[in-house]
Protein backbone atom coordinates (compact mmCIF):
# COMPACT_ATOMS: atom_id res chain seq x y z
CA UNK A 1 0.00 0.00 0.00
CA UNK A 2 1.21 3.42 -0.69
CA UNK A 3 0.48 6.02 2.06
CA UNK A 4 2.25 9.01 3.10
CA UNK A 5 3.27 9.30 7.27
CA UNK A 6 0.95 9.94 9.86
CA UNK A 7 3.01 12.98 10.66
CA UNK A 8 2.48 14.04 6.82
CA UNK A 9 -1.61 13.71 7.35
CA UNK A 10 -1.24 15.96 10.42
CA UNK A 11 1.27 18.37 8.38
CA UNK A 12 -1.74 18.79 5.53
CA UNK A 13 -4.13 19.03 8.17
CA UNK A 14 -2.17 22.20 9.60
CA UNK A 15 -1.80 23.67 6.48
CA UNK A 16 -5.41 23.40 5.32
CA UNK A 17 -6.54 24.70 8.62
CA UNK A 18 -4.25 27.51 7.75
CA UNK A 19 -5.62 28.11 4.34
CA UNK A 20 -9.27 28.19 6.03
CA UNK A 21 -8.38 30.99 8.45
CA UNK A 22 -8.25 34.60 7.16
CA UNK A 23 -5.42 36.04 5.03
CA UNK A 24 -2.35 36.79 7.77
CA UNK A 25 -4.24 35.06 10.18
CA UNK A 26 -0.92 34.22 13.23
CA UNK A 27 -2.01 30.84 14.60
CA UNK A 28 -0.28 29.19 17.62
CA UNK A 29 0.85 25.61 18.42
CA UNK A 30 -1.60 24.88 21.36
CA UNK A 31 -4.68 26.59 19.35
CA UNK A 32 -3.86 24.70 15.98
CA UNK A 33 -3.80 21.23 18.42
CA UNK A 34 -7.01 22.55 20.01
CA UNK A 35 -8.67 23.28 16.18
CA UNK A 36 -7.37 19.98 14.80
CA UNK A 37 -8.05 17.75 17.76
CA UNK A 38 -4.30 16.62 16.94
CA UNK A 39 -1.78 16.01 19.80
CA UNK A 40 0.35 19.26 20.92
CA UNK A 41 3.66 17.66 20.68
CA UNK A 42 2.74 16.58 17.05
CA UNK A 43 1.78 19.88 15.92
CA UNK A 44 4.63 21.64 17.31
CA UNK A 45 6.94 19.41 15.32
CA UNK A 46 5.07 20.26 12.03
CA UNK A 47 4.78 23.41 12.35
CA UNK A 48 8.60 23.52 12.68
CA UNK A 49 9.23 21.56 9.85
CA UNK A 50 6.50 23.19 7.67
CA UNK A 51 8.30 26.68 8.48
CA UNK A 52 12.31 25.34 8.07
CA UNK A 53 10.59 24.03 4.70
CA UNK A 54 9.53 27.95 3.74
CA UNK A 55 5.71 26.96 3.85
CA UNK A 56 4.96 28.90 6.93
CA UNK A 57 6.54 32.13 8.37
CA UNK A 58 7.21 31.95 12.13
CA UNK A 59 6.52 35.32 13.94
CA UNK A 60 8.00 35.46 17.26
CA UNK A 61 6.72 38.03 20.61
CA UNK A 62 3.41 37.55 22.77
CA UNK A 63 1.32 37.92 19.74
CA UNK A 64 3.53 34.97 17.80
CA UNK A 65 2.58 32.17 16.11
CA UNK A 66 2.75 30.82 12.62
CA UNK A 67 1.33 31.83 9.33
CA UNK A 68 1.02 30.53 5.71
CA UNK A 69 4.03 32.06 4.00
CA UNK A 70 2.62 32.37 0.27
CA UNK A 71 -1.15 31.87 -0.63
CA UNK A 72 -2.95 28.60 -0.52
CA UNK A 73 -3.31 28.78 -4.53
CA UNK A 74 0.18 29.08 -4.53
CA UNK A 75 1.13 25.75 -2.47
CA UNK A 76 1.03 22.62 -3.97
CA UNK A 77 -0.12 19.10 -2.65
CA UNK A 78 3.50 18.04 -3.79
CA UNK A 79 5.43 20.19 -2.61
CA UNK A 80 4.38 19.78 0.88
CA UNK A 81 4.76 15.95 0.40
CA UNK A 82 7.94 16.47 -0.79
CA UNK A 83 8.89 19.11 2.27
CA UNK A 84 7.64 16.64 4.39
CA UNK A 85 8.64 12.94 3.18
CA UNK A 86 11.18 14.00 0.97
CA UNK A 87 11.00 13.58 -2.83
CA UNK A 88 7.95 12.12 -4.25
CA UNK A 89 9.76 7.91 -5.65
CA UNK A 90 7.22 5.07 -5.34
CA UNK A 91 10.08 2.70 -6.19
CA UNK A 92 14.04 2.63 -5.57
CA UNK A 93 14.19 3.26 -8.91
CA UNK A 94 11.88 6.75 -9.25
CA UNK A 95 14.47 8.20 -6.49
CA UNK A 96 17.04 8.60 -8.63
CA UNK A 97 20.22 6.68 -10.45
CA UNK A 98 21.99 4.58 -7.50
CA UNK A 99 19.28 3.67 -5.37
CA UNK A 100 18.24 0.34 -6.84
CA UNK A 101 20.63 -2.82 -7.29
CA UNK A 102 19.11 -4.41 -9.98
CA UNK A 103 18.47 -0.81 -12.06
CA UNK A 104 20.63 -2.42 -15.01
CA UNK A 105 18.50 -5.12 -15.79
CA UNK A 106 15.72 -4.05 -14.65
CA UNK A 107 12.64 -4.66 -17.19
CA UNK A 108 9.96 -3.12 -15.15
CA UNK A 109 11.82 0.76 -14.78
CA UNK A 110 10.43 2.86 -17.19
CA UNK A 111 6.57 2.17 -16.62
CA UNK A 112 7.57 2.95 -12.72
CA UNK A 113 9.17 6.37 -13.95
CA UNK A 114 5.99 7.04 -15.94
CA UNK A 115 3.64 6.48 -12.82
CA UNK A 116 5.97 8.34 -10.51
CA UNK A 117 5.41 11.11 -13.19
CA UNK A 118 1.91 10.83 -13.48
CA UNK A 119 1.45 10.75 -9.47
CA UNK A 120 4.12 13.91 -9.03
CA UNK A 121 2.12 15.64 -11.76
CA UNK A 122 -1.52 14.58 -10.43
CA UNK A 123 -0.35 16.25 -6.44
CA UNK A 124 0.78 19.46 -8.88
CA UNK A 125 -2.58 19.71 -10.00
CA UNK A 126 -4.31 19.88 -6.44
CA UNK A 127 -3.36 23.20 -4.39
CA UNK A 128 -3.70 23.94 -0.24
CA UNK A 129 -6.33 25.79 -1.49
CA UNK A 130 -8.59 22.94 -3.15
CA UNK A 131 -7.71 21.08 0.36
CA UNK A 132 -9.01 23.76 2.42
CA UNK A 133 -12.31 24.30 0.31
CA UNK A 134 -14.96 22.68 2.64
CA UNK A 135 -16.97 20.33 -0.19
CA UNK A 136 -20.74 19.13 -0.19
CA UNK A 137 -21.32 20.77 3.34
CA UNK A 138 -19.19 18.18 5.36
CA UNK A 139 -17.16 20.08 7.89
CA UNK A 140 -13.65 21.91 6.94
CA UNK A 141 -11.02 20.11 8.70
CA UNK A 142 -11.73 16.25 10.11
CA UNK A 143 -9.18 14.04 11.49
CA UNK A 144 -10.41 10.37 10.84
CA UNK A 145 -9.58 7.40 13.42
CA UNK A 146 -5.82 6.64 11.70
CA UNK A 147 -5.96 2.83 13.42
CA UNK A 148 -4.38 0.51 10.59
CA UNK A 149 -7.34 -1.24 8.23
CA UNK A 150 -7.69 -4.62 9.60
CA UNK A 151 -6.55 -6.37 6.55
CA UNK A 152 -3.42 -4.69 6.26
Amino acid sequence: MLRISKLTDYGIVLLARFAAAPRDSQLSARGMAESTSLPLPAVSKMLKELASAGLLESLRGAKGGYRLARTPEAITVAEIVHALEGPIALMECTAGPGHCEVEARCTVSEPWHRINRAVHDALSRVTLADLARPTGGSPLLRVENTAPHPNS
